[in-house]
């Protein structure tokens, strides 16, 4: 595979764009002309033919199967491309198109995919092709639907029926009324039960939609953790009971996966089977006998070697039938499959050290590619994830970015994930999804980013809006936080900060100079201007001489979904020598249930002092703060 190393300059035609020319993703070239466009009559169409061929001859070969020339005029267009799917990648630009031009174009990546969970909120076989539809306009080529998980199992397996009739099958229509709930499932047709699956016709549907499109169906068969919806319903296959992944002592194990992979198979032509295995917590493994029994039998020393034996054995059986295994990172850990290919999500780390093992990887890091975040101030959208990406963070990603050039041709691409405990209704997803695919789309076809990309991606997302579409309004964007964009101005700017108790090692955000550097967080604590801590915070601060001083307080983040809540009380204490200190004041929190909020502790202080003591209480898990304020 090539991806950097291909040429992205081939100058066919020059770039004489006079105003932005409405296509997304952008061309690779484009040269306009003269007169009102003709969209509806095709002039003719040459396919396969040995003059295109030659065109794009210092293309690599699957760069040239989407290649295609499209020239538009008065009369009408003209297509010329080397396969069916160039072909449909010109039709696709065509539409987009206002004005007549020429356009030379190829993708960037080989694969450029999305990913919708249908686990946590089940989604029906016409919801699934009406998306793929949109997903086709932006030239995405992958669909990966994750299939399975504890909150559902979504597809008929006829030799395991009790899959669709209990494990598809849950009580609690929302995920979180089913986690509040306590993980119980139901009967099919039963007054309780909520969830629902793909029957085989309903696959078929779903993948004759991607023939016509030239999209791939990727199915997702989580294993070995996650699971829990298949333990329920087929106990044995844990290690005990209450076990919420396979146990991977038992050969039932393995014949229960492989049974289940062959009907996949059979149904889905797709090369890649993507078998999840992230997040597997293998707490039963080191007390199970059969477990135990395994590790001794094939001498494996732990049990991250041992969920390495599980996919190394998937893979095997895969790779007997002429597929390919994907997964998770977390496969990287007990030693890799000789053939598997590395999806990362938790950071770009995972995929960089795939492809210095030799593997093939493909990028999908949370901190850009998880869309079920809020793509707006989370204070005014839907409940998501908890945290928050925007269409430009979405768009500012570089899938080579860190990937060294001697690797880049290991890297097949980019995709966005979508994950739905937070996403109830279609509506939701539709508004959760556009316009942040169209950015990925973008990254991964288009040999660069673009300064026109919000103007274009406006146009293509109001249209889609107006097709039937539940988009999210990009005209009515708020944005990042007031506090991350102007910063703060007070009497402690660049003061010496003294840490009575740590910040935790995993967002020291700018260390010690976070609380008194001016600068606000944003909407997210992940942007390296909140500091976390996982205890009580307790700093001083040295104003370096004494001031006469009005006002102390700290702004504290409260997103309950990773964790993290507001202080139970803040306290400010005020010293002239940093010795003898006196309570100015205090701050209490009054929030009885805890929401996404951005939550001011601050408290009136009239005091001369040198020193300030600032306390936060935790009231559990995580302590976010990003600047102390003195006035």
């Amino acid at each position: 595979m090539l991806a950097l190393g291909m040429p992205a300059t081939a100058q066919v035609f020059p770039v004489t764009t006079a105003q932005v020319f409405p296509v997304i993703p952008a061309p690779v070239q484009v040269q306009e002309a003269a007169g009102v466009p003709n969209t509806s009559k095709e002039l003719s169409r040459k396919v396969g033919k040995a003059a295109f061929a030659k065109k794009t001859a210092q293309l690599p070969a699957w760069a040239r199967e989407e290649a295609y020339l499209l020239t538009v005029t008065p009369k009408g267009y003209r297509v010329e491309a080397n396969t069916e799917t160039g072909y449909a990648r010109a039709l696709q630009t065509l539409a987009q198109v206002d004005r007549c031009c020429t356009v030379y174009d190829y993708p960037r990546f080989p694969y450029r995919g999305f990913m919708l969970d249908i686990s946590r909120h089940h989604r029906d076989k016409d919801f699934i092709i009406k998306q793929m539809e949109a997903l086709a306009s932006v030239k995405i080529n992958q669909l990966h639907l994750h299939l399975t998980d504890d909150a559902g199992w979504r597809l008929e397996i006829e030799r395991y029926p009790l899959l669709t009739r209990q494990a598809a099958w849950r009580v609690g229509e929302q995920w979180k009324d089913w986690v509040s709930g306590g993980y119980k499932y139901a009967i099919e047709g039963t007054s309780e039960a909520s969830g629902g699956y793909l029957t085989k016709a309903d696959v078929r549907e779903i993948l004759a939609a991607g023939k016509r499109l030239h999209m791939t169906v990727i199915p997702e068969i989580e294993m070995p953790g996650h699971s829990g919806e298949v333990i329920s319903a087929y106990p044995a296959l844990g290690c005990k009971e209450g076990s919420e992944e396979f146990c991977p002592g038992k050969e039932a194990t393995f014949n229960f996966l492989e049974g289940v992979l062959e009907e996949v198979m059979e149904l889905f032509p797709s090369e890649f089977i993507h078998i999840g295995g992230d997040e597997a917590s293998k707490k039963d493994w080191a007390g199970c006998p059969d477990c135990q029994a395994r590790m001794q039998a094939e001498g494996l020393a732990s049990v991250e070697e041992l969920q390495s034996y599980l996919v190394k054995r998937i893979e095997r059986y895969l790779n007997a039938h002429g597929r390919k295994l994907l997964g998770w990172d977390e496969i990287l850990e007990g030693g890799l499959s000789p053939n598997a290919t590395v999806m990362s999500w938790r950071g770009t780390e995972g995929g960089i050290q795939a492809m210095q093992e030799g593997h093939e990887a493909i990028m999908t890091p949370g901190d850009y590619c998880y869309i079920n975040n809020a793509q707006d101030a989370p204070l005014y959208e839907p409940l998501g994830q908890g945290g928050f990406l925007s269409l430009d963070n979405v768009y500012g990603y570089d899938p080579l970015k860190g990937v060294p050039q001697e690797l880049s041709h290991l890297l097949l691409g980019v995709q966005a994930n979508l994950w739905q405990e937070h996403v109830p209704t279609p509506e939701h997803t539709e508004y959760m999804m556009y316009p942040r695919v169209a950015a990925i789309a973008e990254r991964g076809w288009s040999p660069e980013a673009r300064a026109d990309f919000r103007e274009r991606v406006t146009r293509w997302n109001d249209q889609l809006g107006a097709s039937g579409y539940h988009v999210f309004d990009l005209h009515k964007e708020r944005g990042e936080r007031d506090a991350y964009k102007n910063g703060y101005k007070h009497l402690a700017v660049g003061k010496k900060v003294t840490y009575n108790t740590p910040w935790h090692r995993r967002y020291p955000a700018a260390q010690e100079a976070t609380l008194t550097d001016g600068l606000g967080g944003g909407w997210s604590y992940k942007d390296d201007r909140w500091q976390g801590f996982l205890s009580d915070i307790d700093v001083t601060l040295d104003l370096g001489c004494v001031e006469e001083l009005h006002y102390v307080g700290a702004t504290f983040m409260c997103v309950p979904g990773p964790g993290i809540f507001l202080p139970k009380e803040v306290q400010v204490w005020t010293s002239l020598d940093g010795i003898s200190y006196t309570l100015a004041g205090h701050s209490a929190c009054e929030m009885k249930e805890p929401v996404i909020s951005y939550i001011l502790f601050g408290t009136p202080v009239e005091a001369k002092a040198r020193y300030i003591r600032f306390q936060a209480k935790r009231s559990r898990e995580w302590l976010f703060i990003d600047e102390i304020v003195v006035k």
